[in-house]
């Protein structure tokens, strides 16, 4: 049975030889900002993108696709009917088997690019697990659904030398900005450190705190396929424009557009801010967890809880739960339902309430039927 936690795919040394990298990239290597010395450096390039959802599947693709030697899918959620509308690596198999989308994800480039290697981590990106997760990468890939992770990831980065590339999607909004932070320090294991860069704004720079109050999600505005599109484009070809080791082009705004009324909007992210909490004075709360809440997952009446660390024997769950409710369960993660709730629970004992809202409810059935 694959670890939950870091379920990890190689090439397959018989199917490589079948495609010729000449052939398979020659159209990309044709065009001047990338040419064979492009191609090279992105063969050896490691990238981690953290979700594996819309925009995530869809950046994924197309690095993938671009030759970008390493990558790294970081998702703690699975795949549901929902999401076959906008999540491109995904097919109806993947939704009624329940796959982790960071395991389906890595499955399907598998099937189109089998050159790379692809590591799926069906793991919640928190303060506990960040460096090993993300460290040693030479850009990281923002294609999360909440602003707390964004954080966090801004404060890795920063503390690291790691760029990021913020991106999302709402409605047929899309918004994407580059954060090129001080170079890494000696020893982080990144080949970051060859190349070179002026550094930008932070997300803290611009938005010194998380947005308060309701924000909109996939479930409460919708979404467009298109604007997901627009935003993964946008951000791989700036990460193309890095990885090329041209910096220099990349943009230094933070863009916005909405595909449905073409309004469109920048705002200057050009230099770090003075007094920044982040770049400046250096001060990493989300990294340190500090009131680090449970979060409302985009797109579904749910909660996550992710405070227990604990395997999970699955069959034995199954014996236990199935005189209680509805249980299904594969290697990865098993679905128990009972009434209007259904909690899909991991193999780290980490889980996900469907049909609440309240923290408090989710934590009474997770405590009830799984244990606390």
């Amino acid at each position: 049975m694959p670890s939950l936690s870091s379920v990890s795919g190689h090439p397959q040394p018989a199917a490589k030889a079948l495609i010729d990298d000449q052939e398979r990239y020659s159209r990309q290597i044709l065009f001047p900002g990338i040419g064979a010395e492009g191609q090279q450096r992105l063969g050896s390039s490691h990238v981690a993108i953290i979700g594996c959802g819309a925009t995530g599947a869809a950046s994924a693709s197309l690095l993938a696709r671009a030759g970008v030697g390493t990558l790294t899918l970081i998702d703690r959620d699975f795949v549901e009917p929902s999401n076959l509308q906008r999540q491109v690596l995904f097919d109806e198999s993947d939704a009624l088997d329940m796959l982790p989308k960071a395991e389906a994800a890595r499955r399907k480039i598998a099937q189109f690019n089998s050159g790379i290697t692809v590591h799926s981590q069906v793991s919640d990106l928190v303060p506990d697990n960040v460096s090993t997760l993300l460290g040693g990468c030479d850009l990281i890939l923002d294609a999360t659904d909440n602003f707390e992770t964004r954080y966090l990831v801004n404060d890795f980065a920063v503390q690291q030398g790691t760029p990021w590339i913020y991106a999302a999607a709402i409605g047929a909004y899309a918004a994407t900005m580059n954060i090129l932070p001080l170079r890494p320090p000696a020893g982080t294991g990144s080949s970051a450190q060859e190349m070179d860069w002026n550094p930008t704004a932070c997300l803290a720079c611009l938005f010194p705190k998380p947005p308060s109050g309701p924000v909109e999600t996939c479930d409460t505005a919708g979404i467009l396929s298109t604007a997901v599109n627009l935003a993964a484009s946008i951000q791989v070809t700036e990460a193309l424009k890095f990885l090329t080791a041209q910096s220099a082009l990349m943009r230094r705004t933070l863009l916005s557009f909405d595909l449905w009324t073409s309004e469109r909007s920048e705002i200057s992210a050009g230099a770090p801010r003075k007094e920044c909490s982040v770049c400046d004075r250096r001060e990493f709360t989300h990294l340190a967890g500090t009131g680090r809440p449970h979060i409302t997952l985009c797109g579904r009446n749910s909660v996550q809880i992710h405070e227990h660390h604990r395997p999970v024997d699955f069959p034995a769950m199954r014996d236990r739960l199935a005189p209680h409710g509805e249980v299904r369960f594969n290697d990865l993660l098993l679905r128990f339902t009972r009434g209007p709730h259904t909690l899909t629970l991991f193999a780290d004992g980490r889980a996900i309430v469907q049909g609440t809202t309240d923290i408090m409810v989710a934590r009474t059935l997770y405590a009830r039927f799984v244990g606390s």
